[in-house]
């Protein structure tokens, strides 16, 4: 068997591995907006974000130690800042004052919209063009989620929308980043590190929330608390950066389409809201684009 031979054989198991990776990032994605409603019952936003980000450091420090993982190269240092600046920092801090005044229904419409936004910024990012019947499948997919959770939302607008646009710009900036700088480096190394540099920060930002917001524990809240660091800021950012750096920034970005719907289920289960009749149809057709993004060439 020649080289070639062997890479053929081992693409498609890479590939097929990187599909999974993503898709189980999305599904501890699905799982934040829930779980940061449930940490509101306890914490107030700052406290929240503060504290989760600071949880979420120390346990990528203890593996960053414990695996003898050297610093950074300093020409990482940039992109690092961005995602640890977009994806640790900015998107959860506006999402979280966002979800004072929004459901997560509602707030499930940045997540519908990210997946786009992300390719766009990966295009301008890296230079790599996707398809037309990519780019045609992805606004397809983006128009049903959009549509699909503005209706549940009733189509209203929240004072939240502000922060829900300002957490799509970044996150999409900080993923696309992450994405590129996981070619480089193991894709728990990118999140480790993000969220390492961030540690200072989450600290004093921490201290200074605690001193004013109070705080009432309650099971829900704590629950809320780990999940957000453990789950969505350690565990999804690490199989998510892997799932990218193996698949493709772009592709990967189409799969976080089902993210919405996924969050609404949760929404049901955990937060006792209501769901359309239309969940059923909305998620075979954004599963339909999701499936066409997969095989269009980029």
């Amino acid at each position: 068997m020649t080289a070639q031979d062997s890479a053929t054989r081992t693409m498609p198991i890479a590939v097929g591995n990187g599909t999974l990776l993503a898709a189980l990032g999305v599904v501890a994605f699905s799982l934040t907006f829930p779980s940061t409603a449930w940490g509101l019952e306890s914490f107030g936003p700052w406290s929240l974000v503060g504290v989760r980000s600071v949880l979420a450091a120390l346990i990528a420090g203890a593996f960053l130690l414990a695996l003898r993982v050297p610093l950074p190269e300093r020409r990482h240092w940039g992109p690092l800042a961005v995602v640890a600046g977009g994806v640790v920092v900015g998107f959860p801090l506006l999402t979280t004052l966002a979800l004072q005044t929004s459901t997560t229904s509602h707030a499930a419409v940045v997540v519908g919209l990210l997946p786009l936004t992300t390719a766009a910024f990966a295009a301008v990012r890296t230079g790599r063009r996707p398809s037309r019947t990519f780019w045609l499948a992805a606004l397809a997919g983006a128009a049903v989620v959009i549509a699909f959770t503005v209706q549940q939302s009733g189509g209203a607008l929240h004072t939240g929308d502000l922060y829900l646009f300002g957490a799509l710009l970044v996150c999409a900036a900080g993923y696309t980043e992450g994405g590129r700088l996981a070619r480089q480096m193991p894709g728990w190394h990118v999140v480790g590190w993000a969220l390492v540099f961030c540690l200072p920060l989450a600290l004093a930002g921490s201290a200074v929330a605690l001193a004013h917001e109070p705080v009432r524990m309650t099971a829900h809240g704590v629950i809320g608390l780990l999940w957000v660091a453990a789950g969505s800021t350690f565990f999804g950012l690490y199989v998510w950066y892997r799932g990218m750096a193996s698949i493709g920034i772009a592709k990967a970005s189409q799969i976080q389409l089902a993210q919405p719907l996924l969050t609404l289920v949760w929404s049901v289960g955990l937060l006792g809201e209501e769901i359309s009749p239309a969940a059923p149809v909305a998620a075979v057709a954004v599963l339909v684009c999701i499936a066409v993004t997969q095989r269009a060439r980029s």
